[in-house]
């Protein structure tokens, strides 16, 4: 378990992260969302330990990361701009990682150097971005973290790669227990893989929630029947949003699924389908009933 309480950080007179708090439980594929200069790599590094907070505090099984070694070596922080020591090959920082990590293991790391497309004698300096990332990765997982923090890390990878990423990590966090925190400003990078996400915005959380629509009591539906018997119906529906076609409607509602379904049953409707919400109309949605003006979120 992570918790995160009242989080404070500051960098001269500007407030990064202004009492910040949530919690993410064990397991979890956790996505942090905002634009730039929301304070999402200012958090995972906090939670990395790299940072202090200048006020709250944050928890990683129950203590504080900040010069902690024991939890710090169970965590995986892989930023947006990876560092590796000048001349550094794949291999040889492998061979370095597994004199400074117990928990190398360098079957996982044979393994994974063969799925990527990587040269692992190349000096790193001279791969591409995608590659020093993919890099960056193959060691992160080498060790076995329990907690892996990653900063913008489908950047520069290609639509095969990125794929590839998130079936490997998912399958580590089956395998392993995990809990991985994937900072993005993108909300499509994040679409069938996070189980949960937050929306940081001016160093602050808009919105945290599960992503499941289910958990979120959020459903949309397509139908078509008479305007009239739809009508009927509306005040009897919490609709957050709703576009109409001819006779065909759809809409955007809150509430029990069992009820909506008798709800609109009840008036013999020619078509009736539940949809999936995506990601982003699921923010949307959110966000527009919390009262904030979505396209000035400027995500």
């Amino acid at each position: 378990m992570i918790e995160i309480k009242n989080i404070v950080k500051l960098f001269g007179d500007k407030k990064a992260l202004d009492n910040i708090s949530f919690s993410i439980s064990e397991g979890s594929v956790f996505g942090l969302v905002g634009s730039n200069g929301a304070g999402k790599s200012t958090l995972l590094r906090i939670l990395a330990g790299v940072f202090k907070p200048d006020g709250g505090e944050v928890f990683i099984e129950g203590s504080a990361p900040f010069e902690n070694i024991i939890i710090k070596s169970r965590c995986a922080f892989v930023s947006d701009f990876p560092y590796f020591y000048p001349g550094a090959t794949l291999d040889s920082t492998a061979k370095y990682y597994s004199s400074i990590y117990p928990s190398w293991d360098n079957n996982r790391y044979n393994e994974l150097k063969k799925i990527f497309p990587i040269n692992s004698v190349q000096k790193i300096a001279s791969m591409s971005k995608g590659m020093q990332r993919q890099s960056a990765i193959i060691l992160a997982l080498s060790y076995n973290p329990k907690y892996i923090f990653f900063d913008e890390i489908f950047d520069g990878l290609d639509p095969v790669i990125r794929e590839l990423v998130k079936k490997i990590l998912i399958d580590y966090v089956d395998k392993t227990g995990a809990t991985v925190v994937i900072a993005s400003h993108n909300l499509r990078e994040l679409e069938g893989f996070c189980d949960h996400i937050g929306l940081l915005h001016l160093g602050g959380v808009l919105f945290e929630s599960d992503i499941d629509g289910e958990q979120m009591s959020l459903y949309r539906y397509q139908f078509v029947m008479e305007e009239n018997d739809y009508l009927d119906i509306k005040s009897q529906l919490n609709v957050t949003k709703e576009s109409h076609q001819g006779k065909m409607i759809e809409i955007t509602v809150k509430g029990d699924k069992n009820s909506i379904d008798e709800i609109l049953n009840s008036k013999n409707p020619v078509y009736v389908e539940s949809l999936p919400l995506t990601l982003e109309e699921l923010f949307i949605s959110e966000m527009e009933v919390a009262g904030y003006d979505i396209n000035n979120l400027k995500l």
